[in-house]
């Protein structure tokens, strides 16, 4: 049988070749689908490698330890501003890493004395390492002294004994209950718990600092300093101890009786101020205690100047309002000066220093603005009243002096009467079998 064919036609039909080609279009769309499928779902991956062959990719987000060793590094340097900043990224990558909220903590603590809401901070980092692993101590210590700090010395106190339970010989625990006695004027217990956090840790600076509290209080001065020159010594980048040791340096010129000793004191006192700025040339209170300094040394020029650089660094601080417009008022520019005093009851509200009541009321008296003087003495009055019972408070008299050089010196204000205390309310008699 011979079979024929049309060689006119294709050798393969038309229906396998359509049936290829739908194939491979089949193919080329899922690849197609495939491949966006990935750039979708990797697109931040995808977009990084893209950016770092043209070398414009963001550096990438370091580990949680890299972030922690670097904090310890730029704190032993003095920088605890920076150095809290990077211990948080750490805590943000392992927020029950207790090694990480311990010392973070710590930090905050540094901060407390400008930032009252870093304190507030600690003591939640307290309550996160305790409840991290309440076998740990640290987060006891931390939370005890920063309630103490926070102005809970009675919480502290059984904060830190709970720690205690849980490890006797960490020295931290007892430097905490050493302050929160103090607090409480438990200054016998205080100095106790201080002598033995020293004893089960010499090297530790904040308790060397803790321990000369203790001492001041119990007018051992000379030996809280040299606990305070051993805390410079162990850690000589940290700024706590330099301003407790120039403060020691200044009540201890205020008391002295030979001027020459005075003047050296008062001189040892800026040179710790000094050193301070070199560290941390932005350090706002640095620059007001070297205002205080040199204007309880008399130098009212010099302690304007250094106050004015506070206000310009922190234009929020209520404090440096208060005493750039004292040393305005002691050198009579009475308008600075009231507009100084106004600005730190403006930051501070009911908490200002009673400074920029009484001598701002002073001040407006020196102008003649009689109205405003007695308004803003009588408040003063009122205020010192409130927060003591003492009638020879000299704040208290100077204010009374203003009201009375008012009833004489403005006409409107003659024979004026002026505020006496509120006597005490009689406590009524105890009824009979009562």
């Amino acid at each position: 049988m011979q079979i024929r064919r049309d060689y006119s036609q294709p050798f393969f039909s038309n229906r396998r070749k359509r049936r290829r080609w739908g194939l491979w279009i089949g193919l080329y769309i899922a690849g197609i689908a495939g491949f966006l499928f990935v750039v979708d779902s990797q697109f931040s991956v995808l977009q990084t490698r893209a950016l770092s062959i043209i070398g414009q990719a963001p550096p990438p987000t370091p580990f949680a330890s890299v972030y922690a060793t670097n904090a310890m590094d730029v704190y032993s340097r003095g920088n605890v501003r920076e150095a809290a900043s990077l211990m948080e990224q750490a805590v943000l990558q392992q927020p029950t890493n207790v090694d990480y909220l311990y010392e973070f903590g710590r930090m905050l603590l540094e901060l407390g004395d400008d930032s009252p809401e870093s304190v507030q901070r600690a003591i939640e980092m307290g309550d996160r390492a305790i409840a991290a692993n309440g076998n740990d101590p640290r987060g006891y210590a931390l939370k005890a002294r920063a309630l103490d700090l926070s102005g809970d010395a009675a919480a502290a106190i059984p904060v830190a004994q709970a720690g205690l339970n849980v490890d006797r010989s960490f020295a931290p625990l007892y430097a905490a209950l050493s302050s929160a006695y103090l607090t409480i004027d438990r200054y016998d217990v205080a100095l106790e718990n201080a002598e033995r956090s020293i004893e089960l840790d010499p090297l530790d600076p904040s308790a060397r600092r803790i321990y000369s509290y203790s001492l001041v209080w119990v007018g051992r001065y000379d030996e809280a300093i040299d606990q305070l020159e051993q805390a410079i010594q162990l850690n000589p980048n940290q700024g706590g101890a330099y301003f407790e040791l120039a403060s020691l340096y200044r009540a201890q010129a205020s008391r002295a009786q030979d001027t020459v000793m005075a003047i050296e004191m008062y001189a040892d006192s800026i040179a710790l101020y000094e050193q301070v700025l070199a560290m941390q040339p932005e350090n706002a209170r640095a620059y007001l205690r070297l205002c205080d300094a040199y204007f309880e040394a008399r130098e009212n020029q010099r302690a304007t100047d250094y106050c004015q650089e506070a206000v310009t660094i922190n234009p929020e601080y209520a404090q440096a309002w208060a005493s750039l417009g004292q040393t305005q008022y002691s050198r009579r520019n009475y308008e600075g000066a009231i507009e100084s005093f106004e600005n730190c009851v403006r930051i501070a509200g009911d908490g200002a220093d009673i400074r920029c009541y009484y001598l701002r009321g002073l001040a407006h008296y020196y102008l003649g603005e009689c109205d405003d003087a007695w308004s803003i003495l009588t408040d003063s009055i009122n205020r010192i009243r409130a927060g003591s019972a003492d009638a020879n408070n000299p704040l208290l008299l100077a204010s009374q002096e203003g009201l009375r050089l008012i009833t004489v010196s403005c006409a409107a204000y003659t024979n004026r009467t002026l505020p006496t205390a509120v006597p005490p309310t009689a406590i009524p008699p105890t009824p009979i079998g009562g």
